[in-house]
């Protein structure tokens, strides 16, 4: 059942904006504490919510939970298949733009995708996949995120600007989610040998290793990784730039799916990103959930994967270190 996945009540009707939510991967534990006040707007920090929580007259579909390792093993599959016979052997007719110069995508990105929409479906039998190339050339896809159906968010190659370039700061990012819900997910980066797997409620790991945040040093300058200023328009340019003040050490990021695995490692101290494509944070924000992060938007609300956010948004090691984050970035408004 799709239900081996879960391991929240998610039929409690606590107001999430008015309570602090960080996953203690140790046991699981979700912990709750006092809403964070910037202003007069209450500032909350939270796993990702359910859009659709279950209740007696929503029943759960009678779906097999697909086996963890038989996910990773397709998602290798796919890199080895299709990605890494490709890699730094790209001819100038397997890139194409999407939207700019900046947007690109390969040959790569097509057939991994295409790859992983067959092995995971066949892993879960009902049930959809949003990939970001299915989604460009049929946005219609999106609505799968609203169903009932379990979901595949799928981005291929994340990072794919370091794809073309031969940089191995690239990964393949999946993550199941039911009803607005992120219950697993995987993020590899076959050029350097990661594999980091999250499942709601069980933790994280890294290449079988448990992954613990932590928290920065106190008085510690925070790193954070931001949107690129690539792909930002002038607007979110200014927001982003309150970042840029004493204590805060901001960068543009390179692929976010390994942003987002940086913060679950402790490597640096948060993300700040002003977009919200499911397929670049769903499986990051779990990821960082589980490893002990915590979450939240500009507005004080959790992050969710089917769209209409307030942006930007933070993924952090700690609860205080999003708390500072985000009270900076509302300080723009």
């Amino acid at each position: 059942m799709i239900e081996a996945f879960r391991t929240q009540d998610q039929g409690d009707t606590t107001d999430i904006t008015d309570a602090l939510s960080s996953t203690d991967a140790t046991n699981g534990a979700v912990t709750h504490g006092a809403a964070v006040t910037n202003g007069d707007a209450a500032v909350a920090l939270t796993p990702t919510a359910p859009a659709h929580p279950s209740s007696p007259d929503r029943a759960e579909p009678d779906l097999s939970a697909p086996d963890l390792v038989a996910v990773e093993a397709a998602v290798r599959q796919a890199a080895a298949d299709e990605i890494m016979p490709r890699f730094q052997q790209l001819a100038a007719e397997d890139i194409v733009e999407k939207n700019g110069p900046h947007d690109l995508v390969t040959v790569a990105d097509r057939l991994a995708e295409e790859h992983l929409t067959a092995a995971l479906t066949a892993l879960l039998p009902g049930s959809r996949v949003v990939g970001e190339e299915a989604v460009h050339a049929d946005p219609s896809v999106l609505d799968a995120l609203h169903g009932d159906a379990p979901v595949w968010i799928v981005d291929p190659v994340d990072g794919t600007r370091q794809f073309v370039h031969g940089d191995p700061g690239f990964a393949t990012l999946v993550a199941l989610a039911h009803r607005g819900e992120v219950l697993a997910s995987w993020t590899y980066a076959p050029a350097l040998g990661l594999m980091a797997i999250a499942r709601r409620g069980h933790g994280a790991e890294l290449n079988g290793i448990p992954l613990r945040a932590g928290s920065p040093a106190p008085d510690a300058i925070l790193n954070v990784a931001t949107s690129h200023f690539d792909f930002t328009n002038d607007d979110e340019k200014r927001v982003l730039a309150t970042l840029d003040t004493g204590g805060v050490a901001p960068r543009p990021c390179g692929s976010a799916g390994l942003e987002y695995l940086h913060v679950a490692r402790g490597e640096i101290d948060a993300i700040a990103f002003s977009w919200e494509n499911a397929w670049d944070h769903a499986a990051g924000l779990l990821l960082v959930q589980e490893a002990g992060g915590a979450s939240g938007t500009v507005a004080g609300q959790p992050f969710r994967i089917e769209g209409g956010n307030a942006l930007p948004f933070t993924a952090a090691r700690d609860a205080e270190t999003a708390r500072r984050i985000l009270g900076l970035l509302a300080a723009a408004n």
